[in-house]
């Protein structure tokens, strides 16, 4: 069960009845404008790490080991979008937990996350196997 969905609710009810018992209708009126700005300024993150999202192509990044590198458990599915500026390519169903999605780059490298709750659970990475150096030379 998702607790943010109830303890922050619950958390800007109490701001706004402390405010109200401390400072009465002004107290609220500041209280309400703080929440209020506070879901602005999330609002707006979001539009923006969509908004560059959109000029990319769906499932590509600039580099995969990089990508790797940046990851942590518990990373919420914006904040890869954020790094990667891109969506990622969706391989599980739709509305299906866990949700997996992929994120390639230019050299055939990928990283492919599992998302349990919008939360990053696991990842992994793939490179190719690199062409061997003498195979690619011609014999005499």
């Amino acid at each position: 069960m998702n607790f943010q969905k109830i303890v922050l609710p619950i958390l800007g009810v109490a701001v706004v009845a402390i405010a109200w018992r401390a400072y009465g209708w002004p107290g609220v009126a500041l209280a309400a404008g703080g929440i209020v700005m506070w879901m602005l300024l999330h609002f707006t993150r979001m539009m923006k790490v969509l908004q560059r999202a959109a000029n990319r192509p769906v499932g590509w990044c600039d580099s995969a080991v990089m990508l790797n590198a940046k990851l942590r458990p518990g990373v919420n599915l914006l904040h890869v979008v954020a790094m990667t500026r891109a969506l990622g390519e969706q391989l599980s169903p739709k509305d299906e937990q866990p949700e997996v999605y992929r994120w390639t780059d230019g050299s055939a490298s990928h990283v492919t996350c599992e998302f349990a709750q919008g939360k990053l659970v696991k990842w992994t990475l793939f490179r190719p196997p690199a062409p061997a150096e003498g195979a690619a030379a011609p014999g005499p």
